[in-house]
Protein backbone atom coordinates (compact mmCIF):
# COMPACT_ATOMS: atom_id res chain seq x y z
CA UNK A 1 0.00 0.00 0.00
CA UNK A 2 1.56 3.44 -0.90
CA UNK A 3 1.90 5.85 1.64
CA UNK A 4 -0.34 8.92 1.92
CA UNK A 5 1.71 12.38 1.43
CA UNK A 6 1.46 15.04 3.88
CA UNK A 7 0.08 17.28 1.09
CA UNK A 8 -2.38 16.38 -1.86
CA UNK A 9 -0.75 13.96 -4.12
CA UNK A 10 0.66 15.35 -8.10
CA UNK A 11 -1.55 14.66 -10.58
CA UNK A 12 -1.09 11.81 -13.38
CA UNK A 13 -2.66 12.60 -16.91
CA UNK A 14 -3.48 9.77 -18.42
CA UNK A 15 -0.14 10.01 -20.50
CA UNK A 16 1.69 9.34 -17.30
CA UNK A 17 3.41 13.25 -17.16
CA UNK A 18 3.26 14.42 -13.60
CA UNK A 19 1.52 17.89 -13.44
CA UNK A 20 2.80 20.41 -10.46
CA UNK A 21 0.31 20.39 -7.54
CA UNK A 22 -1.25 23.85 -7.23
CA UNK A 23 0.09 25.80 -4.32
CA UNK A 24 -1.81 25.72 -1.06
CA UNK A 25 -2.32 29.26 -1.23
CA UNK A 26 -4.69 28.80 -4.10
CA UNK A 27 -2.73 31.03 -6.77
CA UNK A 28 -3.70 29.93 -10.47
CA UNK A 29 -0.88 29.79 -11.99
CA UNK A 30 2.93 29.04 -10.60
CA UNK A 31 4.78 30.44 -13.46
CA UNK A 32 2.68 33.77 -13.56
CA UNK A 33 3.39 34.25 -10.09
CA UNK A 34 7.16 34.04 -11.17
CA UNK A 35 7.32 36.10 -14.26
CA UNK A 36 5.31 38.86 -11.89
CA UNK A 37 7.53 38.37 -9.51
CA UNK A 38 10.83 38.86 -11.67
CA UNK A 39 9.13 42.34 -13.15
CA UNK A 40 8.46 43.19 -9.93
CA UNK A 41 12.13 43.23 -8.93
CA UNK A 42 13.16 45.31 -11.92
CA UNK A 43 13.09 49.44 -11.44
CA UNK A 44 10.40 50.93 -13.90
CA UNK A 45 11.79 53.35 -17.12
CA UNK A 46 11.44 56.93 -16.60
CA UNK A 47 8.65 58.87 -19.74
CA UNK A 48 10.66 60.11 -22.23
CA UNK A 49 10.15 64.33 -22.08
CA UNK A 50 8.48 65.57 -25.26
CA UNK A 51 10.98 67.42 -27.67
CA UNK A 52 10.21 71.18 -27.90
CA UNK A 53 9.08 72.44 -31.92
CA UNK A 54 11.30 74.95 -33.22
CA UNK A 55 10.32 78.47 -34.62
CA UNK A 56 11.91 77.15 -38.01
CA UNK A 57 9.60 74.21 -38.27
CA UNK A 58 6.84 76.21 -37.85
CA UNK A 59 7.82 78.13 -40.36
CA UNK A 60 8.39 75.38 -43.21
CA UNK A 61 5.31 73.57 -42.25
CA UNK A 62 3.05 77.14 -42.26
CA UNK A 63 5.05 78.09 -45.66
CA UNK A 64 4.05 74.46 -47.19
CA UNK A 65 0.90 74.68 -46.24
CA UNK A 66 0.39 77.78 -47.75
CA UNK A 67 2.30 76.41 -50.56
CA UNK A 68 -0.06 73.69 -50.83
CA UNK A 69 -3.26 75.78 -50.91
CA UNK A 70 -1.97 77.79 -53.79
CA UNK A 71 -1.62 74.99 -56.06
CA UNK A 72 -5.44 73.86 -54.59
CA UNK A 73 -6.68 77.40 -55.71
CA UNK A 74 -4.76 77.53 -59.00
CA UNK A 75 -6.07 73.82 -59.93
CA UNK A 76 -9.52 74.90 -59.53
CA UNK A 77 -9.51 78.36 -61.27
CA UNK A 78 -7.50 77.53 -63.98
CA UNK A 79 -10.48 77.74 -66.62
CA UNK A 80 -11.20 81.29 -65.53
CA UNK A 81 -7.86 82.39 -65.99
CA UNK A 82 -8.09 81.01 -69.16
CA UNK A 83 -11.19 82.72 -69.94
CA UNK A 84 -9.28 85.59 -68.60
CA UNK A 85 -6.37 85.69 -70.68
CA UNK A 86 -8.35 85.36 -73.54
CA UNK A 87 -10.63 88.57 -73.59
CA UNK A 88 -7.28 90.61 -72.29
CA UNK A 89 -5.53 89.13 -75.77
CA UNK A 90 -8.75 89.69 -77.51
CA UNK A 91 -9.11 93.97 -75.96
CA UNK A 92 -5.69 94.56 -77.37
CA UNK A 93 -5.67 93.33 -80.33
CA UNK A 94 -9.26 95.20 -80.87
CA UNK A 95 -7.22 98.25 -79.37
CA UNK A 96 -4.22 97.94 -81.14
CA UNK A 97 -6.51 97.42 -84.43
CA UNK A 98 -8.30 100.71 -83.73
CA UNK A 99 -5.33 102.65 -83.30
CA UNK A 100 -4.23 101.02 -86.17
CA UNK A 101 -7.18 102.76 -88.01
CA UNK A 102 -7.32 106.57 -86.55
CA UNK A 103 -3.84 106.60 -87.24
CA UNK A 104 -4.30 105.69 -90.68
CA UNK A 105 -7.27 107.48 -91.46
CA UNK A 106 -6.53 110.80 -90.09
CA UNK A 107 -3.39 111.01 -92.00
CA UNK A 108 -2.96 112.47 -95.45
CA UNK A 109 -3.54 108.40 -97.22
CA UNK A 110 -7.25 109.72 -96.60
CA UNK A 111 -7.36 113.59 -97.86
CA UNK A 112 -9.66 114.96 -100.34
CA UNK A 113 -8.80 115.34 -103.65
CA UNK A 114 -12.65 115.57 -104.74
CA UNK A 115 -15.84 116.81 -104.05
CA UNK A 116 -18.96 115.69 -106.35
CA UNK A 117 -22.28 117.03 -105.42
CA UNK A 118 -25.12 114.52 -106.40
CA UNK A 119 -28.99 115.78 -106.96
CA UNK A 120 -28.39 119.08 -108.19
CA UNK A 121 -31.03 119.86 -111.06
CA UNK A 122 -32.02 123.52 -110.56
CA UNK A 123 -28.70 124.26 -108.94
CA UNK A 124 -25.18 123.84 -110.67
CA UNK A 125 -23.57 121.11 -109.26
CA UNK A 126 -20.12 122.51 -110.97
CA UNK A 127 -20.59 125.85 -109.11
CA UNK A 128 -21.49 124.50 -105.62
CA UNK A 129 -18.28 121.75 -106.04
CA UNK A 130 -16.13 124.91 -106.31
CA UNK A 131 -17.47 127.03 -103.24
CA UNK A 132 -16.36 123.58 -101.20
CA UNK A 133 -13.04 123.81 -102.66
CA UNK A 134 -11.57 124.61 -98.75
CA UNK A 135 -12.07 121.21 -97.92
CA UNK A 136 -9.40 119.34 -100.33
CA UNK A 137 -6.31 118.21 -98.55
CA UNK A 138 -8.39 117.42 -95.45
CA UNK A 139 -8.50 114.05 -93.78
CA UNK A 140 -11.73 112.70 -94.71
CA UNK A 141 -12.96 112.38 -91.19
CA UNK A 142 -11.90 116.00 -90.13
CA UNK A 143 -13.85 117.16 -92.87
CA UNK A 144 -15.66 120.69 -91.40
CA UNK A 145 -19.00 119.79 -91.33
CA UNK A 146 -20.13 123.27 -90.30
CA UNK A 147 -17.81 125.24 -92.73
CA UNK A 148 -19.88 122.66 -95.20
CA UNK A 149 -23.06 124.00 -93.98
CA UNK A 150 -22.39 127.90 -93.55
CA UNK A 151 -21.09 127.23 -97.45
CA UNK A 152 -24.58 125.67 -98.99
CA UNK A 153 -26.53 128.23 -96.95
CA UNK A 154 -25.89 130.73 -99.74
CA UNK A 155 -27.59 128.66 -102.11
CA UNK A 156 -31.15 129.09 -101.58
CA UNK A 157 -31.70 126.26 -103.57
CA UNK A 158 -30.30 123.60 -101.20
CA UNK A 159 -32.95 122.41 -98.86
CA UNK A 160 -31.15 119.61 -97.44
CA UNK A 161 -27.68 117.81 -97.60
CA UNK A 162 -26.10 114.92 -96.46
CA UNK A 163 -22.46 114.09 -96.58
CA UNK A 164 -20.80 110.65 -97.08
CA UNK A 165 -17.03 110.38 -97.38
CA UNK A 166 -15.73 107.45 -99.80
CA UNK A 167 -12.29 106.59 -99.22
CA UNK A 168 -9.69 106.84 -100.34
CA UNK A 169 -10.33 110.43 -101.55
CA UNK A 170 -13.76 111.20 -102.70
CA UNK A 171 -16.16 113.52 -100.45
CA UNK A 172 -19.91 112.97 -101.92
CA UNK A 173 -22.50 115.28 -101.18
CA UNK A 174 -26.41 114.29 -101.70
CA UNK A 175 -28.29 117.64 -102.00
CA UNK A 176 -32.32 117.54 -101.86
CA UNK A 177 -33.39 120.69 -103.81
CA UNK A 178 -36.32 122.94 -102.55
CA UNK A 179 -39.37 122.57 -105.01
CA UNK A 180 -40.32 125.93 -106.03
CA UNK A 181 -44.52 126.43 -106.63
CA UNK A 182 -44.79 129.95 -108.08
CA UNK A 183 -43.73 133.54 -107.82
CA UNK A 184 -45.29 135.82 -105.83
CA UNK A 185 -45.66 139.31 -107.80
CA UNK A 186 -44.42 142.35 -105.71
CA UNK A 187 -43.48 146.52 -105.94
CA UNK A 188 -39.82 145.17 -106.70
CA UNK A 189 -40.85 142.47 -109.41
CA UNK A 190 -41.33 138.55 -108.86
CA UNK A 191 -40.09 136.26 -106.22
CA UNK A 192 -39.94 132.32 -106.73
CA UNK A 193 -40.77 130.43 -103.88
CA UNK A 194 -41.68 126.94 -102.67
CA UNK A 195 -43.90 125.58 -100.24
CA UNK A 196 -42.65 126.82 -97.06
CA UNK A 197 -42.42 130.53 -98.90
CA UNK A 198 -38.25 130.70 -98.93
CA UNK A 199 -37.25 132.73 -101.81
CA UNK A 200 -35.16 131.07 -104.11
CA UNK A 201 -35.06 133.19 -107.10
CA UNK A 202 -36.15 136.92 -108.30
CA UNK A 203 -36.86 138.96 -111.56
CA UNK A 204 -38.24 141.57 -112.45
CA UNK A 205 -40.05 140.20 -114.85
CA UNK A 206 -42.55 137.19 -114.64
CA UNK A 207 -40.28 133.91 -114.58
CA UNK A 208 -40.89 131.57 -117.46
CA UNK A 209 -42.77 128.17 -116.14
CA UNK A 210 -43.72 129.20 -112.95
CA UNK A 211 -47.55 130.42 -112.22
CA UNK A 212 -48.18 133.51 -110.61
CA UNK A 213 -49.85 133.31 -106.98
CA UNK A 214 -52.25 135.51 -106.02
CA UNK A 215 -52.62 134.68 -102.51
CA UNK A 216 -54.00 136.97 -99.64
CA UNK A 217 -52.02 136.93 -96.08
CA UNK A 218 -48.55 136.45 -97.78
CA UNK A 219 -46.52 133.54 -97.31
CA UNK A 220 -47.22 133.48 -93.38
CA UNK A 221 -50.81 132.89 -93.80
CA UNK A 222 -53.13 130.01 -94.17
CA UNK A 223 -54.15 130.74 -97.36
CA UNK A 224 -50.25 130.30 -98.73
CA UNK A 225 -50.37 127.01 -96.82
CA UNK A 226 -52.87 125.52 -98.82
CA UNK A 227 -51.56 126.69 -102.14
CA UNK A 228 -48.27 124.82 -101.05
CA UNK A 229 -50.40 121.63 -100.49
CA UNK A 230 -52.27 121.54 -103.58
CA UNK A 231 -49.17 122.56 -105.89
CA UNK A 232 -46.34 119.72 -104.39
CA UNK A 233 -49.78 116.95 -104.25
CA UNK A 234 -50.16 117.98 -108.54
CA UNK A 235 -48.54 115.50 -110.91
CA UNK A 236 -46.42 117.01 -113.74
CA UNK A 237 -48.80 116.56 -116.65
CA UNK A 238 -51.33 119.17 -114.49
CA UNK A 239 -48.58 120.88 -112.64
CA UNK A 240 -47.04 122.29 -116.41
CA UNK A 241 -50.01 123.25 -117.19
CA UNK A 242 -50.92 125.50 -114.44
CA UNK A 243 -50.02 129.60 -114.93
CA UNK A 244 -51.78 131.15 -112.29
CA UNK A 245 -53.20 130.26 -108.38
CA UNK A 246 -55.57 132.18 -106.24
CA UNK A 247 -56.43 132.19 -102.84
CA UNK A 248 -58.39 134.30 -100.30
CA UNK A 249 -58.53 131.48 -97.34
CA UNK A 250 -57.61 128.05 -96.82
CA UNK A 251 -60.73 126.39 -98.07
CA UNK A 252 -60.89 128.27 -101.77
CA UNK A 253 -57.67 127.41 -103.76
CA UNK A 254 -58.51 128.11 -107.53
CA UNK A 255 -55.99 127.09 -110.73
CA UNK A 256 -55.71 128.36 -113.85
CA UNK A 257 -54.47 126.36 -116.67
CA UNK A 258 -53.26 127.23 -120.05
CA UNK A 259 -56.48 126.59 -121.84
CA UNK A 260 -57.56 129.41 -118.89
CA UNK A 261 -60.05 126.43 -117.83
CA UNK A 262 -60.30 126.81 -114.09
CA UNK A 263 -59.73 124.11 -111.21
CA UNK A 264 -62.01 124.82 -108.50
CA UNK A 265 -59.68 122.73 -105.31
CA UNK A 266 -61.29 123.74 -102.69
CA UNK A 267 -59.44 122.94 -99.35
CA UNK A 268 -56.28 121.91 -99.21
CA UNK A 269 -57.88 118.24 -97.71
CA UNK A 270 -57.46 115.12 -99.38
CA UNK A 271 -54.98 116.62 -102.44
CA UNK A 272 -53.75 113.43 -103.38
CA UNK A 273 -57.19 112.01 -104.43
CA UNK A 274 -58.51 115.14 -105.88
CA UNK A 275 -54.89 115.30 -108.37
CA UNK A 276 -55.86 111.79 -109.11
CA UNK A 277 -59.73 112.31 -110.06
CA UNK A 278 -58.29 115.71 -112.20
CA UNK A 279 -56.02 113.78 -113.92
CA UNK A 280 -58.48 111.05 -114.39
CA UNK A 281 -60.83 113.32 -115.43
CA UNK A 282 -58.79 115.45 -118.02
CA UNK A 283 -57.63 112.55 -119.88
CA UNK A 284 -61.40 112.27 -120.70
CA UNK A 285 -62.47 115.49 -121.30
CA UNK A 286 -59.47 117.65 -121.89
CA UNK A 287 -58.68 121.37 -120.72
CA UNK A 288 -59.21 123.05 -124.02
CA UNK A 289 -63.03 121.89 -124.08
CA UNK A 290 -63.94 122.56 -120.79
CA UNK A 291 -64.46 126.16 -118.85
CA UNK A 292 -64.54 124.39 -115.33
CA UNK A 293 -63.41 122.03 -113.76
CA UNK A 294 -64.60 121.79 -109.74
CA UNK A 295 -62.92 118.74 -107.17
CA UNK A 296 -63.51 120.47 -104.57
CA UNK A 297 -65.81 117.20 -103.80
CA UNK A 298 -63.91 114.32 -105.28
CA UNK A 299 -66.57 112.05 -104.70
CA UNK A 300 -68.79 114.12 -107.40
CA UNK A 301 -66.58 116.04 -110.15
CA UNK A 302 -68.55 119.04 -112.08
CA UNK A 303 -67.37 120.21 -115.12
CA UNK A 304 -68.62 123.17 -116.81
Amino acid sequence: MEQASVGARDEQDGSGVILPLRDAGGSSDAVSDDLRAEGAGQPEQPAQPERPVGLLAVWRASRARRKALRAEVRRFTVRQRRRRALWVSAIGAILVVAGVTAAVAYSPLFAVERVRVVGAVQLDAGGVEAALASQLGTPLPLVDEAAIQDTLSDFPFVQSYTLEARPPHELVVRIVERTPIGAIASASGYSVVDAAGVVLAASTEPPAGEPVLDVRGGVDGDAFAAVGRVMRALPASIGDQVTAVSATSAFDVTLTLTSSSRVVWGSAEESAMKARVLETVMAARPADTVTEYDVSSPDAVVIR
